[in-house]
């Protein structure tokens, strides 16, 4: 009996231990930009594009905002305007590196223990474009630091994607006007 629940809990640990470490994965194929400046990463960010998820359906006016929070860990709040229900959405996580900093290979949490991947795959030298890949194909992101993104970049990003096994037919155009980011509190 007492070999048994010694199994068990064996078994838990193992899966549990399985899950944090899938979560700071990256997608197969990727590969996280080296070298990475954290303070240059801060800031404001607009989201392009994403693939679509639960946690950010019928959002428009998307933003993320990044600080560092007394720990050192980064803290991420999140930003959308639901244009169905008209009201502004907010989540704020915190973000931590999956190992040496200077590499963007991050792992992001909105709900307490839970990580999960945040990997920017392409950056330009000014910190201005961003792609961000998650730890499998459901989750893509395109932010800028302005409400568009130049034609070359966005397509540059695509083909990264793209060949990574992305289906960027399936990306949502984030809809970004400034009207509506005045009346964001």
């Amino acid at each position: 009996m007492k070999t048994k629940h010694l199994i068990i809990h064996a078994s838990l640990l193992i899966i549990i231990m399985m899950t944090f470490i899938s979560c700071s994965s990256i997608v197969k194929g990727g590969i996280a930009v080296t070298p990475f400046d954290k303070e240059k990463y801060l800031g404001k960010w607009y989201e392009i594009a994403r693939m679509d998820f639960k946690f950010e359906r019928n959002l428009n006016n998307t933003t993320a905002n990044y600080s560092v929070n007394t720990d050192g860990s980064i803290k991420v709040e999140n930003r959308g305007f639901n244009y169905q229900t008209k009201v502004w959405k907010e989540a704020i996580g915190k973000a931590k590196f999956a190992g040496d900093p200077n590499v963007a290979m991050l792992k992001v949490s909105f709900f307490g223990p839970f990580y999960a991947g945040y990997n920017v795959i392409a950056l330009d030298k000014d910190y201005k474009y961003a792609l961000i890949a998650g730890q499998n194909l459901k989750y893509l992101w395109l932010l800028s630091r302005e409400m568009t993104i130049p034609e070359d970049i966005k397509l540059n990003y695509l083909k990264i994607a793209e060949n990574l096994g992305y289906n960027i037919s399936k990306l949502v155009w984030v809809a970004q006007d400034s009207a509506t980011h005045a009346t964001q509190r």
